[in-house]
């Protein structure tokens, strides 16, 4: 029911925005890991033949950007057909669009690629939507597919000094550690916390860097959700 309903969701989001403002351009945050890449591991860390998994991607625009900007290959998933048929058209129009694939593909589901043949995952604010045994499989699945020291870009909700999340989750529980239903959306969502985090990467990956946002109040009150963003490299 999480998927059909997470399905119906984003299409209509995709067809007519309700409560997204969803942009063609690409994520300040993928911009910023970038920069971040070519200074970690070189100026060519971005070449043609690096192969990009972009989980959840939408309409594509950040694999799109990364095609139009450096040339490299791409996988985007999603489980919007809707945002797949805009990010193919859009492919289409891209000198370099052939190296992409998009795909109606569910991340709560095996990942359809071979081991060790991605050498970067893109997950921006597209996990959290899962239940807790599909995101168990789901990060097995990115530890899978990514090389060794292949770098994975994680962008979730960040409990930690959150009292709108916390409100949510006391009043909106959803029956799971750290989930609620939106009001407001009717989807599920899970929200981390320090614990979650280590608990789910440090077998796999080492934490190369974690940068949360702000804490989000107005007069003492909080207002806007606050999250996380961790760059880790694959053991």
């Amino acid at each position: 029911m999480n998927e059909k309903r997470l399905k119906e969701f984003w299409n209509q989001e995709y067809r007519d925005p309700e409560f997204f403002s969803l942009s063609d351009e690409a994520s300040s945050d993928l911009q910023k890991f970038t920069r971040w890449l070519q200074k970690e591991y070189g100026k060519d860390v971005l070449r043609p033949e690096v192969t990009v998994l972009d989980a959840g991607c939408g309409n594509g625009r950040n694999l799109l950007w990364l095609n139009e900007e450096f040339r490299i290959r791409g996988f985007g998933f999603d489980i919007s057909d809707v945002a797949i048929r805009q990010a193919t058209v859009n492919a289409e129009k891209q000198k370099w669009g052939s190296k992409l694939v998009f795909k109606t593909h569910s991340i709560a589901l095996d990942i359809p690629l071979e081991d060790e043949s991605v050498d970067i995952v893109l997950d921006m604010m597209a996990s959290h939507f899962l239940k807790e045994k599909e995101r168990e499989i789901y990060f097995k699945e990115i530890a899978r597919v990514l090389k060794p020291q292949g770098v994975l870009f994680f962008k979730s909700f960040y409990i930690e000094g959150d009292q709108h999340a916390k409100d949510l989750i006391k009043n909106e529980s959803a029956g799971e550690h750290n989930a609620y239903m939106h009001p407001r959306l009717k989807v599920y969502e899970y929200v981390w916390d320090d614990k979650a985090i280590a608990d789910t990467f440090e077998n796999d990956f080492i934490l190369q860097r974690k940068e949360p946002s702000y804490k989000h109040n107005i007069r003492g009150k909080p207002n806007k959700r606050r999250s996380v963003v961790c760059y880790f490299e694959k053991k």
